[in-house]
């Protein structure tokens, strides 16, 4: 038996607002949430037109010409402006008859691309027993003919299969919330060895470290540690016959562990670092998840996924920002201080779940609210703007760019001689453990 998509209502109004303006096909992914026993989509959007195609009128006639490129990078954006629980699940085509023969391929082959482009891009890894399929939507622009079909994305193999498309009403009218603020302050070493210093990728690796903390914290939800498989509104009440669109919002607290449990054992790592970077602030986290009888497994899983996404995004930004505007060769030879972009949410009309994006300080209201037209195909109205941090600061340390040979010699003989003591370390804690092995010892890295 396939899957089963309960749809929010607005959006088959959209897709025949599309259907309409179309001239031989248009694509646009499909944005909401899966659970273990129904998915979600709440929100459909058209991929935005590039700018040639804006000044021409041009619109490609076979789907042969799909920019595949273009696509899985306007996918990429728009899962940056997800709060928590939200993903791109799916790709929709409305196209002509005659080219309905090979939608088919061209929405698989859409499929795969879009999950790889994500993929590369998260920090942390989906679970075992986490739903894998993503929706394949088919529109005939004629005879509005709606045929939904699943990929398994895990299987570069897998066929198609057959799912179930159901419209309803106020689909997330009362979502439940979820809120924490995650004190931040990351310490990351610039290798010496990296010739590029390639800050991005350092970043990268740094907070991949730091997720492995967020996922090991404890979560309190509103005061209280709750066993994974409870249903998360055990012992609240439960809003009925409420026809607005209002969430319920928990207050979670992230406890993060100080250090390694006894029972893990690590070693030292000593390494020669000519700069680091310093991720330093109070950042805001939002999650989302369906009101129908969550668990708190769902719940939490989604707010650690969107304090490891909220920070990793918005280094992604900074570090785009700082290569358009300083290129992507300056030599960083003084301490530079920078601003990360502030959070803010979005409300859209008959959800309770808001939309999310970042801004840099400088950025006006006007440049956000194109941003939310061109990505989400979302009319934002200023004063719905809501910021929700203060700013967080990155302090990059000086990069010792300009080396000579001398100091390039030394460099490598510091590095020899620190990695001839951590063997010896090896050598004299191994001779330890054979004379007195009721003495273990652990070493930490700084």
């Amino acid at each position: 038996m396939g899957r089963t998509y309960f749809v929010e209502e607005a959006i088959g109004q959209y897709l025949s607002g599309l259907s309409t303006k179309l001239k031989p096909y248009v694509t646009g992914l499909l944005i909401g949430q899966c659970s273990p026993q129904r998915d979600y989509v709440i929100w459909a959007v058209r991929t935005p037109p590039k700018e040639e195609q804006k000044e021409d009128s041009i619109s490609p006639s076979k789907l042969a010409s799909i920019d595949e490129e273009w696509i899985t990078t306007h996918a990429s954006q728009v899962a940056q402006m997800l709060p928590g629980g939200l993903l791109v699940l799916g790709v929709f085509i409305i196209a002509t008859p005659e080219l309905s023969k090979d939608s088919q391929n061209a929405l698989r082959k859409l499929i795969f691309s879009v999950e790889k482009s994500l993929t590369k891009r998260r920090l942390w890894k989906p679970a075992e027993e986490e739903v894998s399929d993503r929706a394949a939507l088919q529109i005939c622009s004629a005879t509005k003919k709606v045929v939904c079909r699943t990929y398994d994305v895990q299987d570069p193999k897998s066929s198609a299969k057959p799912a179930d498309w159901k419209y309803q009403s106020a689909l997330s009218a009362s979502w439940l919330a979820l809120d924490c603020t995650v004190n931040v302050n990351i310490h990351i070493p610039l290798l010496a060895t990296s010739r590029n210093h390639d800050l991005e990728k350092n970043a990268k690796n740094g907070l991949n470290r730091w997720s492995k903390q967020i996922e090991d914290s404890v979560f309190l939800i509103n005061g209280q540690v709750k066993d994974d498989d409870t249903e998360l509104l055990e012992g609240q009440k439960k809003l009925r016959g409420n026809t607005q669109s209002s969430a319920q919002f928990s207050d979670v607290k992230v406890l993060t562990q100080l250090s390694q449990s006894s029972s893990h054992r690590s070693t030292a790592t000593v390494q020669v670092c000519s700069g680091s970077i310093n991720l330093k602030g109070a950042v805001k986290c939002r999650a989302y998840v369906h009101n129908n009888k969550p668990k708190v497994k769902e719940a939490v899983q989604a707010l650690k996924r969107d304090i490891i996404n909220t920070l990793s995004d918005r280094c992604e930004i900074l570090f785009e920002d700082l290569i358009i505007n300083e290129g992507p060769h300056k030599k960083n030879l003084k301490r530079e201080y920078h601003v990360l972009p502030q959070r803010l949410f979005v409300p859209v009309a008959g959800s309770s779940v808001m939309l999310s994006d970042y801004k840099f300080r400088d950025e006006a209201a006007g440049e956000i609210q194109e941003r939310f037209v061109e990505m989400l195909d979302q009319s934002v109205q200023a004063e719905d703007i809501h910021i929700a941090e203060e700013f967080n600061t990155v302090d990059i340390c000086p990069v010792t760019d300009n080396m000579d040979d001398t100091q390039q010699k030394q460099l490598t003989k510091a590095t020899l001689l620190l990695k001839l003591q951590q063997n010896m370390g090896v050598v004299i804690a191994a001779a330890v453990a054979v004379f007195a092995s009721i003495f273990s010892f652990n070493y930490f890295s700084d």
